[in-house]
């Protein structure tokens, strides 16, 4: 095998590797506009997963800091019944979080498109 063939070899699989996990990921969380999140986090459960320092500088209104760090020991406080809205900065952790929740048989995970870097409505800052 020479070289050229092992790097089109491993680029198609770095390429099927994104597709399966874009694909698992639109079938695990339903991504909404900001406008979209606000319309239901009222009445659904709002997670931030960031870490408690990041939580602690400025986090939507009445959402519960659960990081994605002690998600498996922690996952059980979020009800598998109610929906559940996630967001994290961007969106790579809250994406992580839907696809472990969908394994553990959540079926209403939302994710805020953008993350919080994108969040233009209230926010609430621990000092």
């Amino acid at each position: 095998m020479t070289t050229l063939q092992f790097f089109i070899g491993l680029a198609i699989a770095i390429i099927i590797y994104f597709i399966i996990t874009y694909v698992r990921l639109n079938k695990a969380v339903t991504n909404l506009t900001q406008e979209q999140f606000i319309e239901g986090y009222r009445k659904a459960q709002l997670i931030d997963v960031r870490e408690p320092k990041d939580f602690k500088a400025g986090h939507i209104l009445g959402a519960r800091n659960i990081p994605y760090s002690q998600l498996r020991q922690r996952y059980k406080e979020i009800r598998p019944d109610q929906p559940v809205y996630l967001y994290d900065q961007n969106t790579g952790k809250s994406s992580r979080t839907a696809l472990f929740l969908k394994k553990k048989g959540y079926t209403q995970l939302y994710q805020l498109n953008g993350g919080f870097r994108t969040w233009t409505g209230k926010v609430k800052t621990k000092n």
